[in-house]
């Protein structure tokens, strides 16, 4: 399928969370279906936006047993005791406790962003930095060259013009060089997602010996030592922004992982239900709506303790 404008998408976008929204009058209607019958693109989003049409209904309550767990969890802490011994551990234990979450050294960055939380940086050249959730960045402009360092998480850049200088995305794997354009960099374990949205952008692996340019609509892995295949990028790749998750086929456990990245608490998945495929809109900070959305349209149900640990499971089980 070929790439559509960040415009149109970002339009798509807007009027589905319009539309969700349950407070539309007439006149918006009469707007949205101007809109979706003035261009054959903004059809075939709106399409791809709402493949399954799953509605996204309100998370049934589930039977409160976290008191429970927060007795089990003072009488640890009060175990410590108010020793010395005992703060000393607390500290220890909080530090890994953060440590599991996110690398440490992202606390001292620049800018970062907590889990579920999104950002947007003003830069001193007008270029704007949109930050993901549980994101860090470093800042680093100099007489030579405009810098974003990426410590962690994933951000959304659109270069401002009139600045001669370069602008450059870093991470351990490499840079990342905007030709004037909006772009994605994500990081990926072992690995920098590139995902460019406009214009173009040349990614040059941190011990690789040449550059390759990455144009509007592609994507590509870079590595410390290389740069993977060029491949399509997907056509919600930028949705997050705009607070929401467009599945298309997506492994339920992907999806899973996602929303995970928005939630506090704990959200497991039953093995078995790994592979399982879904498409549809979820919104990000609602995953308990999210998550009412799956029975529907898959065989599962959704285990919850308290507000904080939920599970999907089959849903024979």
């Amino acid at each position: 399928m070929s790439a559509v404008s960040a415009q149109v998408l970002d339009a798509a976008i807007e009027w589905q969370l319009c539309l969700d929204s349950g407070t539309v009058n007439a006149e918006q209607q009469h707007a949205f279906a101007a809109w979706l019958a003035a261009h054959p693109e903004h059809a075939r989003v709106w399409q791809q936006l709402n493949g399954l049409d799953i509605r996204l209904a309100s998370a049934a309550a589930a039977p409160a047993r976290q008191a429970l767990l927060n007795s089990a969890r003072n009488k640890g802490l009060r175990r410590m005791g108010g020793t010395a011994l005992g703060l000393l551990l607390s500290c220890a234990l909080a530090l890994g406790l953060l440590a599991q979450q996110r690398p440490l050294g992202d606390y001292l960055a620049d800018e970062h962003t907590g889990r579920g939380e999104q950002r947007e940086l003003l830069l001193s050249d007008h270029s704007l930095v949109r930050l993901n959730s549980a994101s860090a960045v470093d800042i680093e402009f100099s007489d030579s060259q405009r810098a974003v360092r990426l410590r962690s998480g994933e951000i959304l850049v659109q270069t401002a013009h009139g600045d001669s200088r370069p602008f450059v995305v870093l991470t351990e794997h490499g840079s990342l060089r905007a030709l004037g354009t909006r772009f994605l960099v994500r990081r990926e374990g072992t690995s920098t997602r590139l995902t460019v949205l406009q214009s173009a952008v040349a990614a040059h692996p941190a011990e690789g010996s040449s550059e390759r340019i990455i144009h509007s609509g592609e994507q590509v892995l870079m590595q410390r030592q290389r740069l993977g295949s060029v491949l399509p990028a997907p056509l919600s790749a930028a949705a997050w922004s705009h607070g929401m998750l467009v599945a298309d086929n997506l492994r339920l456990a992907d999806l899973l992982d996602a929303l995970g990245e928005y939630r506090s608490g704990y959200l497991g998945l039953d093995p078995s239900l790994a592979d399982l495929r879904i498409s549809g809109s979820f919104p990000l900070h609602d995953s308990d709506k999210a998550l009412a959305a799956l029975p529907p349209s898959l065989p599962v149900k959704i285990e919850r303790v308290g507000n904080w640990w939920a599970k999907v499971v089959p849903a024979a089980q």
